[in-house]
């Protein structure tokens, strides 16, 4: 995967790139309105890697914390982790498994799932894309199952490899085949669109200004 992508997909925002998905037929590319930033002053972005679980109060105490820190160790650096544990029951993450990913070089982590330690994680300013907040940790409660294969959050599925972009609109999912079209397409998008922002504030009627540059 290309640090460049990534660098450039990170100077963007997610309605644009959403509106240009959609443009290419890609229509369904957005993640549930229920999953919302941790800190919404972050952003996240980078190819996804993917990680499922279940619930299983069958496992041990040593069972569960040796999968959970299995996720942890094969988590790749330069890669937002994207994780659906199948359960709206306790925390997928916690101050130690941010410190953790952060200093592996992970770039984020997104979860259809809860989140707890919250004050630890903004201090550590890891970006974070959650469900729901919970005292409730995974000991002897959550296994892992899956690493690497497609998930699917919402009606969007996520495969290793597939760009994600999260700030505080939302998290959208972009095919890793058509990354470089997307990158090039929105930002000619985000530039045109300064040129709107110029012609409303110098006065402009937004009727003429949507017929003059066919954005608004």
């Amino acid at each position: 995967m290309s640090d460049a992508s990534t660098a450039r997909l990170a100077r963007l925002y997610t309605g644009a790139v959403h509106d240009v998905l959609r443009g290419m037929g890609h229509d369904n590319c957005v993640l549930p309105p229920g999953i919302r930033p941790l800190d919404p002053a972050l952003k996240v972005a980078g190819p996804a890697w993917t990680v499922s679980g279940r619930i299983d109060r069958t496992k041990s105490r040593h069972e569960t914390l040796l999968g959970w820190t299995t996720v942890l160790s094969k988590a790749p650096a330069g890669h937002v982790v994207v994780c659906q544990p199948n359960h709206q029951e306790v925390a997928m993450m916690g101050e130690l498994s941010a410190e953790t990913l952060k200093n592996k070089g992970v770039l984020g982590y997104v979860v259809d799932g809860g989140c707890r330690d919250t004050d630890f994680i903004l201090a550590q300013g890891f970006p974070v894309f959650h469900t729901f907040f919970t005292p409730s940790d995974i000991v002897a409660r959550w296994i892992p199952d899956h690493f690497g294969e497609p998930v699917t959050i919402g009606p969007v599925t996520i495969r290793t490899g597939d760009y994600i972009l999260g700030d505080r609109d939302g998290v959208v999912v972009i095919p890793r085949e058509t990354i470089a079209d997307v990158l090039a397409r929105t930002e000619a998008v985000a530039a045109t669109e300064n040129q709107v922002r110029e012609a409303i504030r110098g006065g402009m009627d937004p009727v003429e200004a949507y017929l003059k540059y066919g954005k608004f």
